[in-house]
């Protein structure tokens, strides 16, 4: 159904007009379609991509393009899929024929055959996403909208083009896919469309770990991340990608006392965390700064609830979760695990005289990540207790000051011994031995403690005076 809006003056890029009149001279009419005409609509910064509809061979329209553009870009064809892309100025713009798909229950892979721009609409995963602007010359910037996607962008809802259970069982990354846009677009999911989630929650299963951490990511990627979480938590969704997280959203009560739930003081923490990072991988670690406390949850009557080494079995947790969802088991996975292992050191700081040896071995431990370390740990105090609000922030400075003065004074932040294993070797006329190891170590813990300044002379006075003792010096 053609729309009477017109958008011929918003399509004023060079390349809308050079697909145009490829396509009169292709005899084939395309469109643009899906996320750019949307975000035009909604006036939001335009996406790097573009995507095209041929009602024809989207492969042969893209070689025609690059042919009358000056640059001749060179176009990539991906004969299986029958799409092809090209590179134009800081835009990727993307070719395919129009299609229509039907699909197997065990799988999200379609069986394409060539359709009408109707049909290619119908495959479409929500209304918005289905809005199409001619580019023919006939009717240049004209807008087709056979599901009154304009009227639910107006009204902020997410709807799917065919019966929902149909569109998110063919293929169930779509259920990300709506929380993602209901958190990115601050857009409702109609009724139907959340219950049809809800039923087909299972389905999601059978969708690589890769697809669904790109979702993940998008969702992590907001303003504010806990809209897409509680959503993923309502529908069912969670519990099946991400467990861990379910089984914070309980609160205990013994003899009296209870503890807080660590599910929503989670997600509170990944918004506090936001306005002072757009790194996903540290968000990540805000999520999951807390995996640890379900399994390590105990009750004593002396100390009432307890989570007792709750960071390092997180820290174990983050690797299970990485190889699960097929997460890069790379320095990104071992930075998650550092911030979660470590999550609690800065606050323990925090509550008690901050010493000098307790900074240098954070910073120690933390390297070049302990700003990380302590932008996570700012955002982890969720207190509704002003004054213990204002009490916490205010040490947080006391510890951050004091990283300055130690890492300027001690160097420690890369630490390098100040006199190396071979060197003690050649001192001592001594072969690969456990005695070398222990000297090495006493001096770093002696530099950490603040007995000895780290450098040379005092690390080599500190280190005759420890081989004498061990015996390496006979007096």
């Amino acid at each position: 159904m053609a729309n009477n809006t017109q958008y011929k003056s918003e399509l004023n890029n060079k390349i809308f007009e050079v697909i145009s009149q490829a396509s009169q001279e292709l005899n084939v009419d395309s469109y643009v379609i899906g996320g750019f005409v949307r975000d035009l609509i909604l006036q939001r910064d335009f996406k790097k991509d573009i995507d095209i509809v041929a009602v024809g061979s989207g492969i042969e329209l893209a070689l025609k393009v690059s042919k009358l553009l000056p640059a001749k870009p060179k176009v990539q064809v991906f004969k299986t899929y029958g799409t092809a892309m090209l590179r134009f100025e800081d835009t990727d713009v993307e070719f395919v024929g129009a299609r229509k798909e039907s699909y197997h229950f065990e799988s999200r892979n379609p069986v394409v055959e060539n359709g009408t721009l109707e049909d290619d609409q119908n495959r479409r995963d929500f209304t918005i996403n289905s809005l199409a602007l001619s580019l023919n010359a006939a009717n240049f910037g004209a807008l087709l909208d056979p599901f009154g996607g304009i009227n639910d962008l107006e009204n902020k809802i997410l709807k799917t083009p065919l019966d929902p259970d149909i569109t998110y069982s063919d293929d169930p990354l779509r259920m990300l896919r709506a929380i993602r846009f209901a958190n990115q677009l601050d857009f409702e999911i109609e009724e139907k469309s959340f219950k049809s989630i809800t039923k087909n929650a299972e389905r999601i299963k059978i969708i690589s770990g890769e697809r669904i951490v790109d979702e993940l990511n998008k969702i992590l990627s907001t303003d504010k991340p806990s809209i897409g979480f509680l959503l993923l938590y309502k529908t069912g969704l969670l519990d099946i990608l991400l467990p861990e997280l379910t089984a914070l959203n309980q609160v205990e009560e013994i003899e009296g006392q209870t503890h807080k739930n660590n599910f929503y003081h989670t997600l509170e923490v990944v918004d506090n965390i936001c306005p002072n990072t757009d790194d996903v991988w540290l968000r990540w670690a805000a999520l999951l700064h807390d995996i640890g406390k379900a399994p390590t949850k105990r009750f004593n009557k002396k100390q009432g609830w307890t989570f007792h080494g709750h960071e390092f079995l997180g820290g174990k947790m983050v690797k299970k979760i990485f190889e699960r969802l097929h997460m890069p088991l790379n320095q990104k996975m071992k930075f998650v695990q550092k911030m979660v292992m470590m999550s609690s050191r800065p606050i323990v700081l925090s509550q008690d005289t901050v010493t000098d040896s307790a900074v240098r071995r954070l910073v120690f431990d933390a390297g070049d990540d302990v700003e990380n370390l302590m932008t996570l740990c700012e955002a982890d105090i969720t207190t509704k207790n002003p004054n213990k609000f204002k009490k916490y922030h205010s040490n947080f400075e006391i510890v951050r000051k004091k990283i300055v003065e130690v890492e300027e004074r001690d160097h420690v932040r890369q630490f390098q011994p100040p006199i190396t294993g071979e060197e003690i070797m050649s001192i001592f006329d001594l072969k690969p031995s456990k005695e070398i190891g222990m000297l090495k170590e006493a001096i770093k813990e002696a530099i950490l403690e603040g007995e000895i300044p780290n450098d040379y002379d005092a690390a080599y006075g500190f280190m005759m005076k420890r081989a004498q003792k061990i015996g390496l010096i006979k007096v």
